[in-house]
């Protein structure tokens, strides 16, 4: 069975957005290294419409000299999105109805993991409807005091079981967490 994997930078604080803006100073072979193994377990890649629109703006004008243009242009692609009526990007294939559904149908199917990156909005969706299997987040050792959060105020309690934490000779810690829906909130 196919797993669906979120993969999130986030700060001490919880932001998600725009890491593009603090987390390249942190950038290393072991977190290289993370994101490559994510990327060689999965062969799709799951998008929510705003990162869907950010990577498509860029990543189909960079050719096989920019590292990761090759794996971003050529993986297969769904976009969930209640408000897209295409998607243009090579691919790239829009999810249409109940997304739930199509991803749990999706991951009966055979294949290897279904991975999201970025997307947080997708991703406490899944997380929300038991979809999402497995939570890897890069925290870094920044508070950058503002932007979107991955869990902002009013989420409902989430257990989660950490099933492995790697420390990185730059501070970032590795955390990889699995819904827990069987416990109590």
């Amino acid at each position: 069975m196919r797993r669906i994997v979120a993969g999130l930078f986030i700060s001490l604080d919880g932001v998600t957005e725009a890491p593009e803006n603090w987390q390249l100073a942190y950038g290393n072979d072991e977190m290289f290294q993370a994101i490559g193994s994510t990327m060689a377990e999965s062969d799709t890649m799951l998008l929510g419409r705003r990162t869907y629109q950010e990577f498509a703006a860029y990543w189909p004008d960079q050719g096989s000299e920019v590292e990761l243009a090759d794996y971003m242009n050529n993986t297969p692609k769904l976009v969930a999105s209640t408000t897209l009526d295409t998607v243009e990007w090579r691919n790239a294939s829009l999810l249409k109805g109940n997304v739930v559904e199509e991803l749990t149908g999706l991951k009966q199917q055979p294949g290897k993991d279904i991975s999201i990156t970025g997307s947080a909005t997708l991703v406490r969706s899944l997380l929300r409807e038991g979809v999402l299997d497995e939570l890897r987040l890069l925290l870094h050792p920044i508070v950058v005091g503002h932007g979107g959060r991955l869990f902002p105020e009013g989420e409902p309690k989430t257990p989660l079981e950490l099933v492995d934490s790697k420390t990185f000779s730059t501070g970032v810690v590795y955390l990889t967490y699995r819904p827990q829906p069987s416990k109590t909130a």
